[in-house]
């Protein structure tokens, strides 16, 4: 069997980290787009990637190119997703899906008419004791769910001086910490206990009024000095959910932590035991129970359900994290490519449903109301 083909679109942090899983998956990187031909020279250059284009438009029309992968800022992702897919290629595309319901929803049903594999990654889905928490949910260990509750807490924009596209409306989308950070935290807590948010209120607040008009790198070190701009978008959010089955969860979700840098963690709790998942933690899943017990899953191939058995790739006491959870969900997309229908894979669909609870969200944010999310 050949090798895919593929190309990434986008040269930041992000665009490295879809390069190196394509790779490891055994695709062929045909090549690299960037916001101008110079900088996808550059990248090229760093990456080993033969070839730079010129611009999108070259991607499209590159008949050895089958997948593209959507690495740029969150404004570009409608246009381009929509042209790859449209250029009969499947598609990656980073979340946001988009920074519109109306866009996602577009995205996603044309994708669905297409046919072709289109994928957001929500790639949280991959730490092996997450999939072990899921399967533990849905065989009844915990019982009916009673709560669910957490965070998602980072401090790489905590100083003035941060800046970054993701802080423009224009270029992010009308939230920021919600929509980049909040999503994947909703999308994991719906996915591993089976329930889904019905309805949600919210709040939002800018606490650094103004930040550094010079923009830089996501979690690089700020540069010293420089004008200020005003802030418009969200530094911290907090929601309350309840789920169709009337279940409650609360969210906490931030930017400006100082000491948290990058810490998603959940904890789900049923009528018979508690289960709890912290990113910056992933080797481990903790379980509590009303009789004074507690357990530690810790992760590895030789125990616990298929899944978390089959995304165990090094042995027990090797850590895994963040790298080996996109290596495993880019690898899933491939496999989806030659037709098989790996679990858990995150699509298009599962990118509208996120931007559909952004879209609540931030609509209860402003209201300060109560708000069906549908």
């Amino acid at each position: 069997m050949s090798k895919l083909g593929i190309a990434i679109v986008g040269t930041g942090m992000i665009g490295a980290v879809h390069r190196r899983a394509a790779l490891l998956a055994g695709a062929e990187v045909r090549g690299v787009s960037a916001s101008s031909a110079a900088r996808a020279q550059e990248a090229a250059q760093a990456w080993n990637i033969a070839h730079a284009y010129r611009d999108f438009d070259e991607v499209l029309s590159d008949p050895q190119v089958q997948v593209v992968h959507v690495c740029t800022p969150n404004h570009l992702h409608r246009a381009m997703a929509q042209a790859a897919l449209e250029a009969g290629k499947h598609v990656i595309c980073e979340k946001p899906l988009a920074t519109t319901q109306a866009d996602a929803q577009a995205l996603a049903t044309l994708a669905k008419s297409t046919g072709l594999v289109a994928t957001v990654p929500f790639v949280y889905r991959y730490h092996p004791v997450v999939r072990e928490a899921r399967a533990r949910i849905a065989q009844g260990e915990l019982g009916p769910l009673r709560l669910m509750h957490g965070s998602y807490l980072q401090d790489w924009l905590l100083d003035p001086a941060s800046n970054n596209w993701r802080v423009d409306p224009k270029l992010g989308g009308a939230s920021r910490v919600f929509a980049d950070i909040g999503s994947h935290w909703c999308d994991l807590v719906e996915w591993v206990s089976g329930e889904r948010f019905a309805e949600v209120s919210a709040a939002f607040e800018t606490v650094i009024a103004q930040r550094a008009v010079a923009t830089g790198k996501s979690f690089a070190t700020p540069a010293a000095g420089g004008d200020l701009q005003t802030v418009s978008s969200e530094d911290v959010a907090a929601a309350m959910f309840k789920t169709g089955n009337g279940t409650l969860a609360t969210l906490t979700v931030s930017q400006v932590s100082a000491g948290r840098r990058n810490r998603l963690w959940f904890e789900i709790d049923g009528a018979k035991a508690s289960v709890a998942f912290d990113q910056e933690d992933s080797e481990r899943l903790w379980m509590g129970y009303q009789d004074q017990r507690e357990m530690t899953f810790y992760r590895g191939p030789g125990a616990g359900s298929a899944e978390q058995r089959r995304l165990s790739t090094l042995p027990a006491g090797h850590a895994q994290g963040y790298a080996q959870c996109f290596e495993a969900f880019v690898a899933d997309t491939y496999q989806a490519i030659a037709a098989e229908r790996p679990e858990g894979l995150p699509t298009f669909e599962d990118g509208l449903r996120s931007a559909l609870i952004v879209d609540r969200v931030i609509a209860s944010a402003r209201s300060r109301a109560w708000t069906s999310i549908g």
